[in-house]
């Protein structure tokens, strides 16, 4: 009788690939829990539905001058829209990681297989679909203004990449807390913290000029309110600061890993890496040739026929910014629409239309600039639609009567003035909406500033009743008077009220200011 002996299998090991899949396989599966919590906390949800309400706002917004956006301000329009959308992860991230401590389950981890640096490297990764989210509606909103017909320029990535790294910095430094600081109320402090070194930093250094402001993550990136200028002349190294910014989420992860006990040859590597990309982003943002930008400055703002390119129309020169070329037909439009209603020589006058930017004062900052002396040159700025069409046709107007810029230095009591406004309003399809447009008060009676390029026209009441008058009238019928008037029309020696006689329209009763 023979026995069999039973044949016992040993439990096989799992190869350290195999391990390390599963590993990797959990945190991922551990990440996308998190993910989901996050998108069911109220906060993450309210702000980011009104981030989204706030885009969508501004996409919508009916201003003239928004048919024409300029790229290079656009893609820094996107970035502080996301910052309490970013707040908001930074809390909720930070409430996430401490959960385990709230609800006293954090001793139970110790008998899980993931380590807690994992479940901290989870967290972290559970932030990147909201920095994704982010990205979509960035890019969204730049495309929506980048295929406008009259899109004028081009943006920068770096600058498009400020409003997502947001969001995930905001995240990851909420997940560092927790685990260097794990208190709820930690997150409150360390934002007051934060507003409150940013108000302190910006009182003591020049934001628009120091290189230490490109150390701020978030804030870099502004704009001042002047009107934009070419993308060259910006001096803004959004490359090397989007590099920084990526740079320093990767630091402060590892930190929290480290924190949390992950002090693998792989984790290590990766904090050495990290470090390295920040100081590379750091180095970028040094003050390179500013000697060089400097120069390039005062030349678009002084000499700006050196950097720009033409085109001719109907024997007028358009010159302007390259970046600016795509506006010059509608220029042209308004300067044959001008140049229409006006007699003698000037209905052929060879015009040259010169884009010009203030720099003086630094880029994008308020300024005025100074009328042009050269005859037959018309100023115009590189903001277009909306409100600038007409002020722009004032210049045009004004070089058209007076021959250059410069003849609005001094008042014109005279009927120069009513000439000038007929020129820019004659042809309009809502003169008198227009009209109220484009004086500084809104207003179709009494004196007031007529807005331009550079400097404007006062007009008198006497002046406004008149041209009041002349809109009033067949068009036809004015602008065959205009024309056949002209050389009075355009002579410093006319009167308003001769003026009206001439064109057949009241004499005004109210007392002129000008001594007529």
């Amino acid at each position: 009788m023979s026995t069999t002996t039973p044949t016992v299998t040993e439990p096989r090991t799992p190869s350290q690939p195999a391990r390390e899949g599963g590993r990797t396989g959990a945190v991922l599966a551990l990440a996308r829990f998190e993910a989901r919590e996050l998108l069911q906390q109220i906060p993450v949800l309210f702000f980011f539905a009104l981030y989204v309400v706030l885009v969508v706002l501004r996409l919508m917004s009916k201003d003239g001058m928004d048919d024409f956006p300029v790229l290079n301000t656009v893609d820094r329009r996107t970035q502080a829209a996301p910052l309490l959308f970013a707040l908001a992860v930074f809390i909720c991230a930070n409430a996430a990681a401490l959960r385990s401590r709230k609800h006293g389950t954090a001793q139970q981890f110790g008998v899980l297989a993931m380590e807690p640096w994992r479940r901290t490297l989870a967290h972290v990764l559970s932030v990147l679909p909201y920095a994704g989210l982010t990205a979509l509606v960035v890019g969204a909103e730049y495309t929506r203004e980048a295929l406008k017909p009259g899109a004028i320029g081009h943006g920068s990535f770096g600058e498009l990449a400020v409003g997502p790294l947001s969001v995930l910095l905001a995240g990851v430094t909420g997940v560092l807390l927790a685990r260097l600081l794990p208190s709820p109320f930690v997150p409150i402090l360390f934002v007051i913290a934060v507003y409150v070194l940013g108000v302190l930093v910006s009182g003591l250094l020049d934001a628009d000029r120091g290189w230490v402001a490109g150390l701020d993550p978030v804030q870099f990136f502004t704009s001042s309110g002047g009107d934009p200028v070419p993308t060259d002349l910006l001096g803004r190294p959004a490359g090397w600061h989007a590099l920084y910014v990526t740079g320093l989420c990767a630091v402060l992860t590892c930190a929290a890993l480290l924190v949390a006990g992950g002090r693998t040859r792989a984790v290590k590597a990766a904090t050495g890496l990290a470090l390295a990309v920040t100081a590379a982003g750091v180095i970028g943002q040094l003050p390179g040739d500013t000697a060089a930008l400097d120069a390039a400055r005062r030349t678009a703002s002084h000499t700006p026929e050196k950097v720009q390119s033409c085109t001719a129309h109907d024997g007028s020169t358009y010159c302007s910014f390259p970046e600016w070329s795509v506006v010059r037909d509608d220029w042209a439009e308004v300067v044959d629409r001008v140049r229409s209603g006006a007699g003698g020589t000037a209905a052929e006058t060879a015009l040259t239309i010169r884009q010009r930017v203030y720099t003086d004062g630094g880029v994008e900052t308020d300024g005025a600039l100074d009328p042009s002396t050269t005859p037959g040159e018309v100023t115009v700025g590189t903001r277009w639609g909306g409100n600038r069409v007409p002020e722009f046709a004032v210049g045009v107007a004004t070089v058209l009567v007076g021959g250059s810029e410069d003849v609005t230095t001094e008042p014109m009591c005279d009927a120069r003035a009513v000439t000038i406004m007929w020129l820019v309003l004659g042809h309009d399809p809502t003169p008198m909406a227009t009209f109220r447009t484009v004086r500084l008060d809104d207003s179709t009676e009494g004196s007031g500033a007529v807005l331009a390029p550079t400097n404007g026209l006062g007009l008198s009441g006497a002046q406004t009743t008149v041209i009041r008058e002349l809109l009033d009238r067949p068009r036809a019928e004015m602008t065959a008077r205009v024309k056949a008037h002209w050389a009075e029309l355009t002579s410093a020696r006319t009167t308003t009220a001769q003026a009206a006689k001439l064109l057949g329209v009241e004499v005004p009763k109210e007392a002129d200011p000008c001594g007529e």
